[in-house]
């Protein structure tokens, strides 16, 4: 019972909360963690490490990743998304779709994010999700993040249709945040769906809503990791062996 389980998981859930259902399939004790946290809103792929390939839950964080989301312009949010506080941006001309693609388009390459304050980020050991929602006050620096690309799906005012490849630490609910102060109205992430980390992808995906039995059998061997070819996310290497 060693190896990993692709997980496609449902909104309104933590990934904590993921692991804690996974951790009911396998005996008592038994190692399992998840690679990457989603949040709450969000869903699709989250890799979960059972028994030794808990070891390759670092390899598999540093994969490159994908996602689709709905933007929503017009408005923000204290945690920049639909889950916070949402207050409305007045906005008398909307920008034009052109406008829309080129402030995407400034987004790919290697650049400078601050994270959303509502994240799981630690400030003197404590999340800053955590200090947020006691009203302290968070600063985070920004990051250097890799946007491969951004794609325009579709444009209907206020919602903007995406779809991001990005490298480890890329936060979604940040570009949207940031293309909306570039457009001068406001922008937060409606939905989010993460469909692909390295070569796990939802069509891998299994439901949290299974038998023991049913989520064991799904269970993908380690060599689906140390198989994993690094040429597209960022020159990592994986090990030859756990």
């Amino acid at each position: 019972m060693n190896g990993l389980l692709v997980i496609d998981k449902p909104g309104g859930m933590t990934s904590r909360d993921v692991v804690n259902r996974v951790q009911r399939w396998f005996p008592k004790g038994w190692k399992v963690g998840h690679t990457g946290t989603l949040d709450p809103l969000a869903t699709g792929v989250l890799v979960v490490c059972v028994g030794a390939a808990t070891r390759l839950a670092d390899l598999v964080q540093g994969m490159g990743k994908s996602y689709q989301s709905r933007f929503r312009l017009g408005a923000r949010s204290d945690t920049d998304d639909a889950d916070g506080t949402v207050t409305p941006v007045s906005v008398v001309t909307p920008p034009t779709a052109e406008r829309v693609r080129a402030a995407l388009e400034s987004f790919v390459g290697h650049i400078e994010q601050v994270p959303p304050v509502y994240s799981a980020l630690k400030l003197g050991g404590k999340r800053a999700h955590e200090l947020a929602r006691r009203g302290k006050e968070v600063s985070l620096a920004p990051r250097m993040v890799r946007v491969d690309a951004v794609r325009l799906l579709g444009y209907d005012w206020p919602f903007v249709d995406v779809e991001i490849d990005c490298g480890k630490g890329t936060y979604i609910r940040s570009i949207a945040r940031d293309l909306g102060e570039r457009l001068g109205c406001g922008g937060l992430v409606e939905t989010l769906r993460r469909t692909r980390v390295g070569s796990f992808t939802t069509e891998q995906g299994i439901g949290i809503d299974v038998t023991p039995e049913q989520g064991r059998a799904k269970l993908l061997p380690v060599e689906a990791v140390t198989r994993w070819s690094p040429k597209a996310d960022g020159g990592l290497t994986p090990p030859a062996s756990l």
